[in-house]
């Protein structure tokens, strides 16, 4: 990933601390966030904002992660943008049930920096060399 290519997230999370904190770890990090507190928000954040990854929540009001992401992948616009559930849905059937939904990586709460970091790096690695190659 070059330093000098400011790389886009969308983050969707209803707990305000959460995504206070993922925020601020991913803009010091060097991402350009912008976020969102459901998977409503989310879809109208895709209107204007073009993210390189899109980190959710899997339960939130209104539209929750799994709804938006079977959503995002079934629109040929926004189908190969990566996604990574950030979740306290640790069962095996939710982590499942994200994986077949499309998630590139189910990460659960309470989480630590650096997974998310090497996580988020990996997936944007792995898309820009599909832009590549």
């Amino acid at each position: 990933m070059a330093d000098e290519e400011k790389r886009n997230i969308l983050l969707i999370e209803d707990e305000h601390h959460v995504r206070q904190l993922v925020s601020r770890l991913l803009t010091k990090h060097g991402f350009e966030v912008r976020t969102a507190k459901d998977g409503l928000d989310g879809l109208r954040a895709l209107e204007d904002f073009k993210p390189d990854l899109i980190i959710a929540d899997v339960m939130m009001p209104n539209l929750d992660g799994l709804t938006f992401t079977k959503a995002l992948k079934n629109r040929r616009e926004t189908r190969a943008i990566p996604v990574i559930f950030l979740t306290a849905k640790s069962d095996p059937l939710s982590m499942i049930e994200g994986i077949n939904v499309g998630a590139k990586f189910y990460i659960t709460k309470p989480f630590q920096i650096e997974d998310v970091l090497s996580k988020v790096k990996k997936v944007l690695v792995e898309r820009q060399g599909h832009r590549m190659g």
